[in-house]
């Protein structure tokens, strides 16, 4: 009787074992900072689907770019645009080809109730005496930012108050807290439910700045990893956007 209940319980415990194991799959995804809104929809979604779950890890793209040239241990590197991503395919980092999986949009937002209609004049009057951006360098709101106030012919005239963050939601920090005024950033602020805050928005032309076509790329580490190319053919599958429309962006 002891034998039979031993022998069944290691089978439970094998069996057990596999399943959890199976489970148990994590892939390490790296997220532009401007992701932080959409990315738990999509990981919930993507785990109800695979049972694979996700470790993300959130920054500027392009200091998520640097750390996978320093080796970082990252899967799928999802950018805020595609030059990150190109570069690493072109220096042998990536597994294939990058793919566009969004375009996003760039808004002026303000936790006031400020007349955004003319932005651009009102950036330089004294109502507004700080304005958030992205380091123009390393997050690609901030550069297309950076090309609408250029258009507009105010960038050198308020370059004395801008504020520079680090990533986006960064930015999102300085306008949500009132550090500053306004800020320049993303429409997935906005539709972010788990965001209970009022605020003041307005869509910046988008033909006044770059096309701000995000795209992903897989990492030569997870090239035979086939969670992660599930992960990466699961963000250009409709569901996956049907999400990101559903948090602001377009997808093709």
């Amino acid at each position: 009787m002891i034998k039979l209940f031993t022998k069944t319980f290691s089978i439970f415990f094998i069996i057990t074992c596999f399943f959890d194991t199976a489970d148990a799959q994590t892939i390490k995804v790296a997220i532009a900072a401007n992701l932080q809104p959409v990315i738990k929809a999509l990981k919930n979604d993507f785990k109800l689907r695979t049972k694979i779950d996700l470790e993300v890890i959130s920054g500027s793209s392009g200091n998520l770019s640097a750390q996978i040239r320093n080796g970082a241990p990252y899967d799928v590197f999802l950018s805020a645009d595609s030059n990150f991503p190109q570069t690493l395919r072109r220096d042998g980092l990536a597994a294939k080809a990058p793919a566009v999986y969004a375009q996003g949009v760039l808004i002026i937002c303000s936790a006031q109730n400020l007349d955004l209609t003319n932005w651009n004049n009102l950036l330089m009057t004294n109502t507004i005496k700080k304005i958030a951006v992205g380091n123009p360098a390393i997050a690609p709101y901030g550069k297309a930012a950076q090309q609408a106030l250029t258009k507009a012919g105010v960038y050198s005239k308020v370059n004395g108050k801008m504020v520079f963050g680090e990533s986006i939601s960064q930015v999102n920090t300085y306008i949500t807290t009132g550090a500053v005024q306004v800020g320049f950033t993303t429409l997935s602020l906005i539709k972010d439910a788990a965001n209970k805050q009022q605020l003041f928005y307005r869509l910046v032309n988008p033909a006044d700045y770059a096309p701000i076509q995000q795209s992903m790329v897989l990492l030569k580490r997870a090239e035979k990893n086939t969670a992660a190319e599930k992960f990466y053919q699961y963000i250009l599958s409709a569901p996956a956007k049907a999400i990101f429309n559903a948090y602001g962006y377009h997808t093709q």
